[in-house]
């Protein structure tokens, strides 16, 4: 019984999950990045968790609400500038969840 790899298939594979995840990621953090210059800072409550590591109470969650909210007031983005930030970080997040539902059709469907 003899296993036969076809290493150029590998290798095409590799590059493609590798280009996938790039893409993915760099779709994600632009989409932050222009959220935030939007002034849209998204500030997530944690969970509560009894097996979490660090709690934060909710005076630290009031504190960093204000802070993002300071930070928004502070961008010296023009309105129209701001939603123009905002269109592209909606669209940042839309081409990152199509490059997922590509990457599981590709998965599913096959080649």
């Amino acid at each position: 019984m003899s296993i036969e790899i076809d290493w150029m298939a590998f290798v095409g594979v590799f590059f493609a999950a590798l280009l996938g995840a790039a893409a993915i990621v760099t779709f994600y953090a632009t989409g932050l990045r222009l959220l935030v210059r939007a002034g849209r800072i998204p500030v997530v409550t944690p969970a509560e968790f009894t097996d979490a590591i660090t709690i934060l109470t909710e005076k630290q969650v009031r504190r960093a609400e204000r802070q993002a909210a300071k930070a928004a007031k502070k961008s010296p983005l023009s309105a129209g500038q701001k939603r123009l930030a905002l269109i592209g970080a909606y669209a940042c997040f839309v081409l990152c969840a199509l490059a997922v539902i590509a990457g599981i059709l590709i998965i599913v469907v096959g080649h």
